[in-house]
Formats: C-alpha cells, structure tokens, sequence
C-alpha cells in the first residue's frame, strides 16, 4: 500500500522526549528527523510524509540545508503528525486553531496563548511542576501570599533548592500607596488588612534571601495583570473589581519567534521593576 500522504506515528510519549522538545524550541528540524528515525522510520518514509523529496531530508539531516518558511514547517508538522503541545513548541499554532481567511486571521504565526485555565486552581498542578526547575521566576501581584507569603503557597517551595536556585523577582503593590485603598474598597476588604497581608509575604520573602537571588520590589499603580513567568513560559490573569487574581481565568503564554504577548508582558514588568521602589 503507498505511503504518500500517510503521516508517520509516533507514540504519544516519544513527544515528550527532553532532547526532541529542545529541538522543536530552537526548530531544529535536522534533530527532530534524527528522532524520528530512532523509530524506525527512514529517510524516504520521512520525506514521503513531509512532501519532500529523500535527497532534502538527507541535506536537513546533514546539516546542508536549513528550514526557514512557515509553509514547510507546517508540512513537517502535519507529516509527524505532531500534537499540539510539540506543535506549538515549533511556533505554530494547533490544528484547532488554524483557520483561513486572510492575514487577520491566521493564527499561525502568533501561537502564544497555547492554554487557557478556569482559574489558578486549574492550572496549579503545572505551575508548579515548572517552578521546580525554572532559572527566572517573575511574580506581578497584589499582596502575593497565595502565591509566595504562606509556607505552602503556590511557588515557595519551589524556591527552596539545594542545587542551581533561581533568581526571583517579585512586584507587590505598595501597601502606603492610594491604589493600595482603592484595591481594597474592590475587593470588599479594609486597607489596614491588604497592607498587612502585603508586609507579611514581604517579611517572608526576605527569609529566602539566603537561598536564593530574591529581589522584591513595590509598584503604585492600580494592579490591573497577575503574571507568573518562568522561563519562557508566563500564566497570565487579571484584576477587577470583585475578583482576585487567582479567580481569573489563567492563560498560558509561551515566548514564539513572532509573537508579541510574552515580549510585551516582559517589557512590561521591566519597566514597573525599574520604575519601583526595591525593598528586598
């Protein structure tokens, strides 16, 4: 039976290879063939899948040639069969989400926002699985005790390390600050007790101090984003009257050669970070 057009197969698991997702990060495709011929598949099952002929997958492999046009990583993708998550590593966007109609609409080159969770709760689990191991933690918070100022608060322990700690910033409203009372009259709370929650995770952080490059900093606008970055990867929700940040639906943002969200949402904090008052 031909093969033309049939993707090749992998299991689910071999996606999730530490080595092939490194590759698919830096859309090293040579890598990415190399993997999948560990399956067993050859040079001309590759090329056949991909639409290519076995004569360019062998210059990809040998490093004589190099993928750069989005067209042709969307046939890698779609010959390997690649499931979303691996999809989105690549730079593209998932099969569910590609759509025609004109540059307005085409989601392929801004496939940022690869989640979308009810609330902090749902998206737990996989933040702090990625904590454990992240370089740079960034904090954007109000008071941040679920998130830093409890003992068994989402990120803390996370912070703790014997080997490669990482270097943590965290913004925290200005308790003395106007915006400070106008976010406590929003959430039906005093003043007096959001500016006490406030000092009591900067009490706390200042403890880890000795474990890590922790740097706490107070900003003075109305808190407006909730940011959770680590790494390459930022969980964004958002303030408003009534709710809290960990009630806001949680979005994954992932940093992609062409996309501006994680860029901007970085900027961002760089610039309240150097506009702030450090206090750790």
């Amino acid at each position: 039976m031909s093969t033309t057009l049939v993707p090749i197969e992998l299991p689910d698991w071999a996606w999730q290879n530490a080595g092939l997702r490194k590759a698919l990060r830096a859309r090293d495709i040579a890598a990415t063939f190399r993997h999948v011929q560990q399956f067993g598949h050859s040079q001309a099952r590759i090329a056949v899948a991909c639409g290519m002929t076995q004569g360019r997958v062998n210059e990809i492999i040998n490093g004589r040639r190099e993928v750069s046009r989005l067209d042709v990583y969307e046939r890698i993708a779609d010959g390997l069969a690649m499931p979303d998550d691996a999809r989105h590593l690549l730079g593209l966007a998932a099969q569910r989400e590609r759509h025609v109609g004109g540059a307005a609409f085409d989601l392929a080159a801004f496939p940022e926002v690869v989640r979308v969770y009810a609330a902090q709760a749902s998206a737990a689990a996989e933040i702090q699985r990625q904590a454990r191991t992240a370089e740079q933690i960034d904090v954007l918070a109000v008071r941040g005790l679920g998130l830093l100022g409890l003992n068994d608060s989402l990120l803390r322990a996370s912070l703790v390390r014997v080997d490669q700690p990482p270097t943590v910033r965290v913004l925290l409203l200005d308790p003395e600050s106007r915006s400070a009372g106008v976010r406590a009259a929003e959430i039906g709370e005093s003043a007096d007790s959001l500016a006490s929650g406030i000092r009591l995770t900067e009490s706390k952080l200042r403890e880890l101090v000795a474990v890590c490059d922790m740097q706490v900093y107070r900003y003075g606008g109305l808190p407006t984003w909730r940011i959770v970055r680590l790494d390459a990867a930022l969980y964004l929700s958002a303030f408003d009257a009534g709710w809290e940040g960990h009630d806001s639906a949680v979005y994954k943002i992932m940093a992609t050669p062409a996309g501006p969200l994680f860029r901007g949402f970085r900027r961002m904090f760089d610039s309240m970070i150097a506009a702030s008052s450090r206090m750790v």
